[in-house]
């Protein structure tokens, strides 16, 4: 009885970051949401916004880099098709927006299903080479694209803001609803990081063999954390082209944009759920600053490159890694 005593009152301790985290995860996307609203700071709201993206490309990334150990360049495409879908129904089809931003990210994610049983049989370097494959020739294949306005995109009209109350109220709809896009990514990497199919991912990146050996099924868990990780870039990606007023292929299929990402969650600690939201949050405010200085705007990529490098070599946990090496302790609240 008083072994079991003692099971049942740690039981509660351990479940505890359990229900902390997600809290923890709920309240910063408020505080993120609202800071910029009171203070009715515009430039702030822009950052913010960026950095909602960025978060939310990041995030949804980590999963197939940080859980399953493929590295994706091409994660940029779920976010121009995305944002493509969702400005075609808004503006050819007149559908409001938030329908057609989920459309968009259920379409993505089911073709990135279907996709994923092919491209994931490949691994290593392979796979990486033909995830920019894939990139480049959806690329191609949207600036032809007569439908979606071939090479020179898609632009909005000021009627396409109008059932939100005008462009300045969408600005701060759009801005809310990217700052929920990204709550939701945090949230999604925190209950696959904990279940049993995010274990199974995890066995994938340690060893895919080994893994599939002690019953893992390799081949649908690849597939179903390559569409779970295009949802959310996708809704994301049509929030923000509608926000921006135009898309366009060279824009929406930046492949600079997916190398960043990865620079993000290094930078921040992959495999970890935090991780993706410190790394994306200090480079935006790092690439913000570079962008405007006149002495280093042309080196953004070569200090990225740089700091990449430097993680890799120091700190190849990133931040949170750092973090938990020097303060176990704090693996409760930095998952």
């Amino acid at each position: 009885m008083t072994a079991a005593a003692g099971i049942d009152r740690k039981a509660p301790a351990r479940a505890a970051p359990r229900r902390i985290f997600p809290a923890l995860v709920v309240l910063f996307g408020a505080l993120f949401a609202l800071v910029p609203y009171w203070n009715d700071d515009v430039g702030l709201r822009e950052s913010f916004l960026l950095a909602a993206v960025y978060i939310t490309l990041a995030s949804n990334l980590n999963i197939m880099i940080g859980y399953a150990g493929y590295i994706n360049f091409g994660n940029i495409v779920f976010f121009g098709i995305g944002g493509y879908v969702c400005v075609d129904l808004v503006t050819r089809w007149h559908w409001p927006l938030v329908p057609a931003a989920v459309t968009a990210g259920v379409a993505v994610s089911l073709l990135a299903l279907i996709f994923g049983f092919g491209i994931l049989r490949l691994r290593g370097a392979f796979f990486a080479l033909a995830t920019i494959g894939v990139n480049e020739a959806v690329r191609q294949f949207v600036a032809n694209f007569e439908p979606w306005g071939g090479a020179t995109g898609i632009y909005l009209s000021f009627d396409a803001y109008a059932p939100l109350g005008g462009p300045m109220a969408a600005l701060w709809l759009v801005y809310f609803l990217l700052a929920g896009v990204m709550v939701l990514s945090l949230l999604l990497s925190y209950a696959i990081k904990t279940s049993k199919f995010g274990l199974g991912l995890l066995a994938i990146g340690q060893n895919e063999d080994a893994a599939g050996v002690l019953g893992v099924r390799t081949p649908r868990h690849k597939a179903l954390a390559y569409s779970v990780s295009a949802f959310l870039p996708a809704v994301a990606g049509g929030l923000y082209f509608f926000k921006s007023g135009i898309i366009e292929p060279n824009g929406a299929f930046d492949l600079t944009l997916s190398i960043e990402a990865i620079v993000m969650i290094m930078l921040g600690g992959y495999g970890t759920v935090t991780g993706p939201l410190l790394g994306a949050f200090l480079y935006e405010e790092l690439r913000g600053y570079l962008l405007t200085s006149p002495t280093v705007s042309q080196l953004q990529l070569v200090i990225a490159g740089a700091l990449l490098l430097a993680m890799v070599l120091f700190a190849p946990g990133g931040l949170v890694g750092f973090v938990h090496q020097r303060w176990p302790r704090s693996r409760s609240i930095l998952q």
